[in-house]
């Protein structure tokens, strides 16, 4: 085996074959676990010689590549997680110290926000970023998509990582990539135009958005299972497209089938976790990163049919490599058969939930402490807040209640255009820091609850969303 793996860009399966690479899609639990160890010592080998911040970490939990014997040592390398590397890369600007090839091999710069005033950082080096494009050009092929297929891409394009390796996997797959993006005012009228037009076979964003986008069409005048021309669409960002009901809301509005994927920007190839076109759940492309589910608390593997936490490790990467990488992502796993014949395991529910306090807002990973960070930094404000998170024609609704201090009470009086002023400082300032935007309300002093213990100050009512429309019922927010 030579690792870091090289593939041959030439190549391409012929169009009516169902895999991309057949042998190692289909190959048995035990081959696989042999392919895996063999990827992973060479994958921990190399962090060990090139991540200071690996050999640090290892080292003082008393472990060694040597140590890796078998697939079930992995349990022996430390938990990684986020604040370790917001931590690292305070420490060591601006990429921290698991920067694992020279400054100069980077050609893309990516990254997150965080809880943090500073964002995480993901840097990509030439070689991985040919890796990312075949991975993903390998998985859209176990979805159907083939080279005459035309992608619109409608998913922002900035330091968010999504839309960026959907394209290089089309073009890598020899499909036609349309990277429309989203976000912009009015360009979801501008993209129903388009889509009109150029009739796309397939669609990638959020789930959210495309509800929205068909919403938007239908008010146009437009049908979108009749006007486009979706024969797949597929999702990140959100787990709406893993919900049986949102996703049969889709294929009924679009005529075309719903796809899941999706893992965390830091593990980019991301669509590691994915459905086949059968849409039994998102199968572990396990060769390419590998995924443990695991207790939360103790990280011991949970068994099939147990909730746990896909905990990934890269195999297949040079420019820091995530190994052992906490999701703090709720899911479930199953290792029975998929009619497509792949034998990886699947999520069979997607990835349903999180162990922490974040959510996720129009695909954007959102944290209480970062809205708190730009509140307290404002003297006008009075100490407390609430965050509601909910859905409004099918795009999620961010509301911050805030309430004000005495100060600016008094002051709102004699000259209520204070208050104005203040909310849209708070909304500017939150647009800025978190990169969604939200609808600002403010309180006066004293109208929200104080606690002793940890204040719990989001509401999260997609829940309750989703539940009713998983009984068949209809949500009004």
């Amino acid at each position: 085996m030579t690792w870091p793996p090289v593939y041959d860009r030439a190549y391409r399966p012929p169009p009516e074959e169902p895999y991309w690479f057949r042998r190692e899609e289909t190959m048995s639990a035990e081959e696989r676990k042999e392919l895996i160890l063999a990827k992973l010592k060479a994958q921990v080998a190399y962090a060990w010689e090139r991540s200071p911040f690996y050999r640090r970490k290892w080292q003082a939990a008393g472990f060694h590549p040597e140590q890796l014997k078998t697939l079930e040592d992995i349990r022996r390398i430390p938990i990684l997680t986020k604040d370790d590397l917001r931590k690292d890369q305070s420490e060591h600007p601006p990429f921290g110290s698991n920067l694992c090839v020279e400054p100069h091999e980077i050609i893309r710069i990516h990254g997150t926000s965080g809880t943090t005033g500073r964002p995480t950082v993901f840097c990509i080096s030439r070689d991985d970023w040919q890796r990312i494009a075949e991975a993903h050009a390998r998985i859209m092929w176990g979805m159907g998509l083939r080279p005459t297929d035309t992608v619109f891409i409608g998913s922002l394009f900035s330091l968010y990582m999504g839309g960026w390796a959907v394209l290089v996997g089309v073009e890598r797959l020899g499909a036609t990539a349309f990277p429309f993006g989203a976000g912009v005012p009015g360009q979801t009228e501008r993209a129903i135009e388009w889509l009109r037009l150029v009739r796309p076979t397939a669609f990638y964003g959020t789930p959210s958005y495309a509800l929205y986008l068909a919403e938007r069409a239908k008010a146009m005048g437009v049908d979108p299972a009749r006007d486009f021309a979706f024969r797949i669409l597929f999702f990140s960002g959100e787990p709406g497209a893993g919900i049986p009901s949102v996703k049969a809301k889709i294929e009924g509005t679009y005529g075309g089938i719903c796809i899941d994927s999706g893992s965390m920007a830091e593990m980019t190839p991301w669509m590691t976790n994915a459905e086949c076109q059968y849409r039994t759940g998102m199968h572990l492309w396990n060769d390419i990163v590998y995924t443990e589910i695991v207790d939360p608390k103790t990280y011991e593997p949970v068994p099939p049919g147990s909730e746990g936490v896909p905990v990934y490790t890269h195999l297949e990467r040079t420019s820091q490599p995530m190994i052992r990488m906490f999701s703090g992502d709720l899911t479930s796993w199953t290792d029975e058969p998929c009619p497509c014949g792949r034998t990886y395991p699947r999520l069979p529910r997607g990835i349903y939930g999180r162990v922490d306090d974040m959510f996720i807002v129009r695909g954007v990973n959102v944290y209480p402490s970062a809205i708190e960070e730009v509140l307290q930094s404002l003297p006008e404000f009075g100490g407390e807040f609430r965050v509601i998170v909910s859905r409004k024609e099918y795009m999620d609704h961010l509301v911050v209640r805030v309430e004000y201090g005495p100060e600016l009470a008094a002051a709102a009086e004699t000259a209520p255009h204070r208050l104005e002023e203040f909310r849209r400082t708070v909304s500017d300032r939150l647009k800025t820091r978190i990169g969604v935007s939200a609808v600002v309300e403010l309180v006066p002093p004293g109208t929200l609850e104080r606690t002793e213990f940890k204040a719990r100050r989001v509401v999260d009512e997609r829940d309750l969303y989703n539940k009713l429309l998983r009984k068949g019922g209809t949500a009004t927010v």
